[in-house]
């Protein structure tokens, strides 16, 4: 072979091309040895070329929910303190973190759940709504949290705990949908443990926390988690068909029966149906290609809540559907995170805290990884 043939001259280029990566990487490892290139808060030269923005992303992210965590173990920065501590715990472990974990993340991890547990946090009915404000909305998040955790390989007395102060949640969650409702609201939750009526919004996460108890061994009848699936067709809308199909082949659920669908909302029921086993209902068909045609935009009303959902939903619709919406929550996410690693809501949800806004965002961008159970298809 001549030494000047286009095969050789093609390997001397390939040789030529790795000698240059080996040299840069050598080089951007002497600059961060030297603490000259990056601050404590951006990812290292050699992590930004092995991770791509979304895990960036949600490095930053877990390091801002880290920094504020108190000396009791809570993550919170408004109110609702046990519930945004079970929101962050959810975010971690979303993205590969576990309180098994001997890293400063399991460590973290291990504080929040500890502090959530305390027996201070949950009264005598089960109900941890009514310790730190948040009501049937924080019940749901936090038996959601707890449910989940009971897979990750905490140690046998935290583990024993875990499983009670759960157990006692759910079995509230399950008295409060037997309280009184008429036929529209039935199956359904609303603000508190006794309310007459019911909504989307706090029905989903109940709902969640039901279908993710059920599947670590808790005492969940399969009666409570249907009753809630026939609540949330009755909220999608659309007149029946004779076998009780929607007729309007693509809408979405509304905040309570009756109403007309709306961006959140649709998304929420459709990650419940789907977390319930109704992947081929025709009610999540037609909520997915719904959301298709209304798609997460940052004026939405409750975006980082809707995007949550939206994110989640789409993920377990499969295909297409989880292929745009994936692109299109990284597009809006990723430009929306703050240098400190945090995302800020606006309106309503600016009140709820950086903490709220950035474990939902988390949770959003978490589909690419899919740890959790609950999330998984």
């Amino acid at each position: 072979m001549s030494p000047h043939s286009p095969q050789q001259l093609l390997n001397w280029c390939g040789f030529i091309s790795r000698f240059r990566q080996v040299c840069l990487l050598i080089f951007l490892s002497t600059l961060v040895k030297d603490g000259n290139l990056h601050s404590a808060d951006e990812p290292s030269p050699i992590d930004a070329i092995a991770k791509d923005r979304v895990d960036v992303a949600v490095e930053r992210a877990t390091r801002y929910l880290m920094t504020r965590q108190d000396a009791k173990g809570s993550i919170s920065d408004r109110s609702n303190s046990t519930t945004m501590t079970s929101l962050a715990i959810m975010a971690m472990a979303a993205t590969g973190n576990q309180p098994i974990d001997p890293t400063p993340q399991g460590k973290s991890m291990r504080r929040a759940i500890e502090f959530v547990t305390q027996q201070d946090r949950q009264d005598e009915n089960g109900y941890f709504g009514n310790r730190d404000g948040s009501r049937m909305y924080g019940h749901g998040i936090i038996s959601l949290m707890l449910s989940e955790m009971l897979g990750m390989g905490l140690n046998d007395k935290q583990d024993r705990i875990t499983r009670e102060r759960c157990q006692k949640a759910i079995d509230l969650i399950l008295r409060s949908q037997k309280h009184p409702k008429n036929w529209q609201h039935k199956g359904g939750w609303r603000y508190t443990p006794d309310s007459k009526d019911a909504d989307l919004s706090v029905t989903v996460w109940q709902l969640m926390a039901l279908r993710s108890a059920k599947n670590s061994g808790l005492k969940v009848p399969s009666t409570a988690i249907k009753d809630a699936v026939e609540y949330l067709k009755r909220s999608y809308r659309s007149n029946l068909d004779a076998k009780g199909n929607p007729i309007d082949k693509k809408s979405g659920f509304a905040y309570q029966p009756g109403g007309g669908p709306e961006f959140t909302m649709c998304a929420a029921g459709l990650l419940a149906m789907q977390v319930c086993g109704e992947y081929d209902s025709p009610f999540v068909h037609g909520a997915a290609d719904w959301l298709l045609e209304h798609p997460p935009a940052k004026h939405n009303k409750f975006f980082f809540y809707g995007t949550y959902y939206y994110s989640q939903g789409m993920y377990q619709r499969k295909g297409e559907h989880a292929k745009i919406a994936r692109k299109q929550v990284e597009e809006i996410l990723l430009n929306m995170q703050s240098k400190d690693g945090s995302w800020q809501g606006t309106g309503q949800e600016g009140g709820a805290g950086k903490i709220y806004s950035t474990s939902m965002a988390v949770l959003a961008l978490a589909v690419k990884y899919h740890y959790l159970p609950i999330y998984q298809r």
